[in-house]
């Protein structure tokens, strides 16, 4: 095993000649613990290597990853569920003045409760034989009939303040244009619901219910409860204030792009059967005169149906028009129009005014004489 020389004892001679200019090469390599500084190599076509990528220390430990900025919130989770909670607590709070509404209208129905059962008591009563009443087969029957008949007229009266609620709460997620469109439909609605359910306590009820009084032969009396009737009586008005939104709802699909002016007129006879298949289910009576009573107003507004999405089509088909001319246009641009000098072998200048010049330019030598 050879050992290596003690270098510190012997002292070093100074270098001359051939060892001299060697001694920078040689001694290069021993300075590792110094760092130069790198200098830019200048020289044309010279590329500068990347730098390496920066460390936290010097052992090549990589550095941490950078701090999420901090938000308005505290996290970027809060950031999404900020609105959510935001719409659900404004949700609640106009949920509950909608309650609270539906509940002044109960109290304040409540107070002429009996003055609302006589007026839908009314139909029946006028075809009733004289004397006739109305029966509970229960002691809390007539009781529970009279606070159902006022929570729906409560809810009926609050109407107004709970579309007005449910507005507020919409209407910021609406474009403008949809904006201007949700009053007067809303206002449309009301004023279908509400002819409906007038159209059928005025004209199919009394109807109706002289039908099923006079059905009844010699030995069978007409004892009607007052749930039975409530029941009955309501269920109806819903169903003929329904039947009377279908404008609206025939708007609502030619809007969506559902349906189609064309395809409702092609569903036209179809429609007309199913107006008389939905009155035979709905009306209480299967003569024909309480169907026609039922299905004659389903088949007009089918017909206003119609022409309430024509009205809408109207402009999209305008629209749709003027993009299938502008799509024919780019498929088939006009052709530039032709020069009057057609191609081909190049014309022969025209000697005649060349000629002419150089003939005035011979003769002209000098300036006239006066």
């Amino acid at each position: 095993m050879s050992e290596t020389p003690d270098h510190t004892d012997t002292p070093k001679a100074p270098r001359t000649g051939e060892d001299a200019a060697i001694a920078p090469d040689t001694a290069a390599p021993a300075a590792t613990n110094e760092t130069a500084p790198a200098m830019p190599d200048t020289a044309a076509g010279s590329e500068t290597p990347p730098a390496p990528p920066a460390t936290a220390s010097g052992d090549g430990t990589p550095p941490p990853p950078p701090a999420t900025p901090p938000t308005a919130s505290g996290s970027p989770s809060d950031m999404k569920e900020a609105p959510l909670l935001e719409h659900l607590v404004e949700l609640r709070t106009r949920l509950v003045r909608c309650l609270i509404a539906v509940g002044v209208g109960f109290a304040a129905s409540y107070s002429f409760a009996e003055r609302l059962l006589d007026i839908l008591l009314h139909p029946l009563m006028e075809v009733m034989p004289a004397g006739s009443k109305l029966i509970a087969t229960s002691l809390p029957e007539t009781f529970f009939t009279v606070m159902k008949l006022a929570m729906v007229a409560g809810a009926f009266v609050a109407s107004p303040y709970i579309f007005y609620q449910l507005w507020q709460f919409v209407a910021p997620g609406l474009y403008k244009e949809e904006r201007k469109i949700i009053v007067p439909v809303a206002i449309a609605s009301a004023f279908c619901f509400v002819s409906g359910a007038l159209f059928g306590y005025f004209i199919v009820f009394p109807f109706g219910f002289k039908f099923f009084v006079d059905y009844a032969s010699d030995y069978i009396t007409v004892m009607p409860t007052i749930s039975a009737y409530f029941s009955l009586a309501v269920t109806l008005l819903f169903a003929f204030g329904l039947i009377f939104e279908l404008p609206v709802f025939i708007f609502f699909l030619t809007s969506l792009g559902m349906v189609s002016t064309k395809a409702l007129r092609k569903f036209r006879r179809w429609a007309i059967l199913l107006s008389f298949v939905v009155s035979a289910i709905l009306t209480p009576t299967p003569d024909a005169i309480n169907q026609l009573l039922m299905a004659g107003p389903m088949v007009v507004l089918y017909e206003l149906g119609i022409w309430v999405s024509w009205f809408v089509d109207k402009p999209r088909l305008a629209e749709k028009a003027a993009r299938k001319a502008a799509e024919e246009a780019a498929k088939n641009p006009p052709e530039p129009p032709k020069s009057p000098d057609t191609p081909g072998e190049p014309e022969a200048p025209d000697a005649e005014p060349a000629a002419t010049a150089t003939a005035g330019t011979a003769g002209d030598t000098g300036p006239k004489a006066g």
